[in-house]
């Protein structure tokens, strides 16, 4: 079972890390500048950059795996601070399938999460049929949404205010379809 949870946690870590191969290189181009700002003489730049090619080689791996990966997943390079998403970018392409894909697929994951006012959610289960989340926006202000069950219903409040109700079997239609 270890063996196995060691495997899957291998292949989740790969398969996030690998969408980054493609991106800005914002700690590559710091680096680059750092040593085109050291010297004005084309031979101390080259020389600079054998001395420097094992920082070189760390950048890049960091821009590969960790940084591009941001970028990938948030459309905004956490070093550069420019968006869109190298993967983002209008260009004209040879193959076209956009129109042929779920929207989901063709848009930055998290970019909602990223361009949101909210600071912090925290969660809270009240008793076996209610949970609370408190949201805690940038401006200082707070949220709560509380959901009640009730029978084949979930009844959903913001700050003590009905605002909708919906069915267990929708919500877990709903779970299944983002899963």
């Amino acid at each position: 079972m270890k063996k196995f949870a060691l495997k899957a946690v291998a292949i989740a870590v790969l398969t996030t890390s690998l969408t980054g191969c493609i991106g800005q290189m914002g700690v590559s181009k710091v680096v680059t500048k750092a040593n085109l700002s050291a010297v004005d003489n084309r031979y101390g730049r080259a020389g600079l950059y054998v001395l420097l090619s094992p920082v070189y080689g760390i950048a890049a791996t960091a821009d590969l795996f960790i940084f591009n990966s941001i970028e990938f997943w948030t459309g905004k390079n956490p070093i550069t601070g420019k968006s869109p998403a190298v993967a983002d970018m209008k260009l004209n392409t040879y193959l076209k399938i956009n129109n042929m894909l779920d929207r989901s697929l063709t848009t930055v994951p998290l970019a909602s999460v990223q361009n949101s006012n909210i600071e912090a959610a925290a969660f809270k289960q009240l008793d076996d049929n209610t949970l609370e989340m408190k949201v805690s926006h940038h401006n200082g202000t707070t949220t709560l949404l509380r959901g009640e069950k009730a029978g084949d219903a979930v009844n959903f409040y913001l700050d003590g205010e009905f605002i909708t109700a919906v069915t267990v079997a929708d919500l877990d239609q709903y779970a299944d379809l983002q899963a």
